[in-house]
C-alpha cells in the first residue's frame, strides 16, 4: 500500500476512506452516547475498551492492553475495515485517544491517519443517531511488531540510557506525583522524562504543530535521529500521539510500553519516582540538518 501522512486535514482524506470515531473519556462519560449526538456522516463508532484493548490480564498489563491480533481483526473487520482499507480517526479532544487507533493500524503497516483537529474542526453539519452499520470486512490477523512495542524492562533501560528517551504522556501534575488521579501510585518511572501528550498540539488551533516546531519540540527533549525512545503514559493511550507527533516531526517511530504506569504502578516490585524527573538534554541537530 502507498504510505499516508499520519495527522492530515479533513479536506485531504480518501474519498473513500473509513473515517472512525474514536472518542473515549477518562471521567467516564459515556462515548458512544456523545457519538449518537452528533458525528462526521457515516463514521463508524469504535469503542477503545472493547475494540482497542484486551481483556482478563494481569494487572501489570496495565488498563489498555493491545488485544491479540486475532481479536483486533475481528474487531476491524465487523466494523467494515478490511485489509485494503484507509482510515481516518478522529476524536474530540484533538488526538488524544483516536491516535491509539492509527498507530495500532500503522504499526502493522496498514494505511491509517489522524484528522487534524478533530471533531471541532470538521466544520460541516454533523450527523446524529446510532449511524449505519457498514458491511463486515476482511481484516486478516497480524502479529503486533516486536520493534514497535517495548517491555517494562526495556522501557527502563530507555529511561536510564545515555542514549535513550523514556516520554512519558501524561499531564505534568500526574507525572510529579502532585496529582494521582486513576494512577495506582504517585509519580513516574525512573528516568522518564515528561513530555505531556498535549504539546503536539497548537493551543491556538487544536490542530498538530508543524513538523518543525515538533521537530524543535522533541529535539528539546534530547530526541535525536538516534535516540532510543521509548513512549509511556497512563495506559498506552495517550502516548500514541507522541507517537504520531514524532512521524510527523521526520523521527523514527519511537517504541510503545503499553502497559505504561499503570502497569508499572501496580507491580509493587518496581520503583517509581516523584518530582520534575530526568531534566531533558537538548539534542544538536541531525547530520543531514547541519
Amino acid at each position: 500500500m502507498l504510505p499516508i501522512e499520519p495527522v492530515i486535514g479533513w479536506a485531504d482524506r480518501p474519498a473513500h476512506a473509513v473515517v472512525a470515531d474514536v472518542r473515549w473519556y477518562l471521567d467516564g462519560r459515556d462515548a458512544r452516547a456523545a457519538y449518537e449526538s452528533g458525528h462526521v456522516p457515516g463514521a463508524v463508532f469504535v469503542d477503545l475498551d472493547r475494540d482497542l484493548a484486551g481483556h482478563g490480564h494481569d494487572a501489570t498489563d496495565g488498563r489498555h492492553p493491545l488485544p491479540t491480533s486475532e481479536q483486533f481483526a475481528a474487531s476491524m473487520g465487523a466494523l467494515g475495515i478490511g485489509d485494503d482499507s484507509t482510515v481516518i480517526a478522529y476524536d474530540d479532544t484533538g488526538g488524544m485517544t483516536a491516535a491509539r487507533l492509527v498507530v495500532m493500524l500503522r504499526m502493522l503497516g496498514r494505511r491509517a491517519a489522524l484528522a487534524d483537529g478533530g471533531l471541532a474542526a470538521f466544520g460541516r453539519e454533523l450527523e446524529t443517531g446510532a449511524g449505519a452499520p457498514r458491511s463486515p470486512a476482511i481484516f486478516t490477523p497480524q502479529p503486533w511488531p516486536p520493534g514497535r512495542l517495548a517491555s517494562a524492562d526495556e522501557a527502563a533501560a530507555a529511561g536510564a540510557d545515555h542514549h535513550g528517551r523514556l516520554l512519558d504522556a501524561r499531564a505534568r501534575e500526574r507525572f510529579t506525583g502532585e496529582v494521582v488521579s486513576i494512577d495506582p501510585r504517585p509519580g513516574h518511572i525512573p528516568g522518564a522524562t515528561s513530555a505531556p501528550w498535549s504539546a503536539v498540539l497548537d493551543p491556538a488551533t487544536g490542530r498538530f504543530r508543524s513538523p518543525d516546531d515538533l521537530s524543535a519540540h522533541y529535539r528539546a527533549l534530547g530526541v535525536g535521529d538516534q535516540t532510543d525512545v521509548v513512549v509511556s503514559c497512563g495506559s498506552g493511550v495517550s502516548a500514541c500521539a507522541n507517537v504520531l507527533g514524532m512521524e510527523r516531526a521526520g523521527l523514527p517511530a519511537p517504541r510503545l510500553f503499553v502497559a505504561s504506569f499503570s502497569g508499572w504502578g501496580a507491580d509493587p516490585d518496581r520503583a517509581v519516582e516523584t518530582g520534575l524527573g530526568r531534566t531533558p538534554e537538548p539534542s544538536g541537530p541531525s547530520p543531514e540538518d547541519a
